[in-house]
This record gives structure tokens, C-alpha cells and sequence, in this order.
């Protein structure tokens, strides 16, 4: 008989098993989200022909999902064909104040379709946005109309409060203007100027996610403190900064974008100005399975498939920045209150002298 959550039972469920059967929670969960499964059981109990009606879905197959969901908590069936939301499925709901709608779209529907492409990607070297558009096919990203506001509500929409680390790591009180270039919804310069009040700031990202900062940027009183600059950094960077920052920006791009971005830095820095990289730095060996490191190198198969980006090591940071103009001086490591180290490290450079 097998064990575990497997689908059948064609074989005993091995770790590797439950592995390669993982998506499926994953596919749940989507589905629900797209069909606005948890917005139908916001105002309580309802049963499946309401929740069908509502869902537009077919009532038999939504009955079939929603026992799923509540195998794993989502929901629960209060009696035959009745159903109500549990505590663990409430943000699934798209208007709640801590909403997981988007990000749920997005990591298992958006870019779930890039990573079926995975194989592929490995084998050529390529994304799996080129892959398909070589291929003639449309991805979800591009069919879907609200991609753009999902990544948008996805990154960068954390309270400041969660950036206080990275702040914390790096003495910004030596900056007069701290520039976050690709900052999208502005949580880490919010974070930024509230722990250093005499610092002023520059928010830099294309014109939407600028858009969608100044809420944030006028709730936390920063106003007066912080311009919002629209640029694209593969063009040009503002100048006007001494401290430069790019948070999840370069790990997204290949090494010759990447160089691009880096080489219009450098345009606009003085001798003294400093760059700070807040990235994931991978170790050079991993010689064992560590849970902490899965998700940094989860997020560079990520980049493969979705950007052709990718993560890297110090010395792929060091190489890096070499040809952007820059001398790597240090790897600083982000720690939490409690002095737990962080997945995130800071690597700070200097313009190098004649670059």
C-alpha cells in the first residue's frame, strides 16, 4: 500500500516520490485562486451548489477540489457538500489584508509555465521565454493581462519593517543620498531613511512600479525625503546618489546585462561613492543537502528558466563586478534581531581607480 500523499497507488511513495509529485499542491492551490474559491466562502459557510454558481465552475469537479483543500487545511467540510474557510485558506482571498492571491498566481501559474520548461532549458542554455517564443507558443505570462500588476503586487509589496535587517547591516548614516535602483514598491529605502533620518533617498524604477511606490513613500511620511525617479537601468542611472543599491536587480540578468547595469553605475559615481549588491551569494562547493540553501538555488533555476539570469558566488560577484568597473570589497552578512543569518548578503565595491 502506499504511503504518503501519493496520487494511485502504483508504487511505495519514496522521498524521491513525493518529490516529483509535489506540484500537485501547488496545482490546487491555483486552481482555487483562479477560481475565487476563498472570495466565495468569505461571508461563511456555503455549499457547492452556491460556491459552483459563484465559482462558475462545474459543480462535481469544484466538490472533488474542495475535499482536496480540505485535506491539507484550506477549507474545511462543515457537513455534506458544505464547506468553510479555515484560517490557513483566508488569504487566498483577493481583498484580504494579507492577501497570498498574487503570489499564489504568480509562483504557481505565471512561472509554473516557465519551469515546465526546465529540461529544455538545461539542455540548450536558453530561457524558457525563448524557448517558447522560438517554439511559436504564447506563454501564460504574456496571455495573461494582469501579469504585470501581479509581479508588481508580488515584489516589493513587504512592510519596511521586514528590510530593517538588510538596513541594519551597513552603516548608511555616512550617505548623504542613498539611491535604490530597482527599488519596485520602495519598502527598502522606506526601511532605509526611517533608521537613518538625516539621509535623503532616490527610488529608481521603470514608471509603473513608481506609480505604485508613491503610496507607500507618502503613507510612511517620506515624501520630502525621497524622490521617485522613472529610468530604465539598462539605459542610464540617475546621478546624484553617493550610495547605490541594487536589491534583486542583477541576479535577473545575464552577465552581459548585468555588466550594462554595473557600467552605468559607474558612469555616475565619485571616488568615494560606494555600491551596495543585496543578493543571495551561493557557496562555491555544496557537498550535502542543506535545507537553507534550497531555496537560494531554487531561485537561480528560477532565473534559467524565466530570465536567464542567475545566482552566484563570491567570486562570480567578484569577476563580475571586475568587468563593470568595480573592485569587490567585502561580503557582509544580513542577520535578524535575533542574530539568525539571513538568505540575503550585502556585497559592497568601490569604483575602481581609471575604469
Amino acid at each position: 500500500m502506499a504511503t504518503g500523499h501519493g496520487i494511485g497507488n502504483v508504487m511505495p511513495n519514496s522521498t524521491l516520490l513525493e518529490m516529483a509529485m509535489a506540484y500537485s499542491r501547488s496545482r490546487m492551490l491555483c486552481a482555487a485562486a483562479r477560481l475565487g474559491v476563498a472570495d466565495a466562502l468569505a461571508g461563511g459557510e456555503r455549499s457547492v451548489d452556491e460556491m459552483a454558481k459563484q465559482c462558475a465552475a462545474d459543480r462535481n469537479s469544484l466538490y472533488r477540489l474542495l475535499r482536496a483543500l480540505a485535506s491539507i487545511g484550506v477549507v474545511a467540510e462543515t457537513s455534506p457538500g458544505k464547506f468553510v474557510l479555515t484560517s490557513l485558506g483566508e488569504p487566498l482571498r483577493k481583498d484580504a489584508a494579507n492577501t497570498a492571491w498574487y503570489a499564489v498566481v504568480f509562483w504557481s501559474d505565471l512561472l509554473a509555465d516557465m519551469w515546465s520548461y526546465l529540461t529544455d532549458c538545461v539542455r540548450t542554455g536558453q530561457s524558457a521565454g525563448r524557448l517558447m517564443e522560438s517554439a511559436g507558443i504564447v506563454s501564460r505570462w504574456y496571455k495573461d493581462p494582469d501579469a504585470s500588476s501581479i509581479f508588481r503586487a508580488v515584489m516589493g509589496t513587504a512592510p519596511a519593517e521586514d528590510y530593517m535587517p538588510i538596513a541594519r547591516a551597513w552603516d548608511f548614516s555616512s550617505g548623504r543620498v542613498v539611491a535604490d535602483l530597482g527599488g519596485g514598491g520602495g519598502a527598502l529605502i522606506s526601511a532605509v531613511l526611517k533608521l537613518y533620518p538625516r539621509v535623503a533617498g532616490m527610488l529608481v524604477d521603470r514608471p509603473e512600479s513608481i506609480d505604485a511606490a508613491v503610496p507607500r513613500i507618502q503613507a510612511d511620511g517620506l515624501q520630502d525625503r525621497c524622490k521617485l525617479i522613472a529610468a530604465d537601468l539598462s539605459q542610464a542611472v540617475p546621478a546624484g546618489a553617493d550610495v547605490y543599491m541594487l536589491k534583486h536587480v542583477l541576479h535577473g540578468c545575464v552577465d552581459g546585462a548585468a555588466i550594462k547595469i554595473l557600467k552605468n553605475c559607474r558612469a555616475v559615481m565619485g571616488p568615494r561613492s560606494v555600491l551596495l549588491i543585496v543578493e543571495f551569494v551561493l557557496p562555491d562547493v555544496i557537498s550535502q543537502a542543506d535545507p537553507k540553501l534550497e531555496g537560494r538555488l531554487m531561485s537561480d533555476l528560477n532565473m534559467m528558466a524565466v530570465t536567464g539570469g542567475k545566482e552566484r558566488s563570491a567570486s562570480e560577484w567578484k569577476s563580475l563586478l571586475d568587468a563593470g568597473g568595480f573592485e569587490m570589497q567585502r561580503v557582509i552578512p544580513v542577520t535578524g534581531e535575533d542574530g539568525a543569518e539571513q538568505e540575503v548578503s550585502i556585497v559592497e565595491a568601490t569604483p575602481r581607480v581609471g575604469a
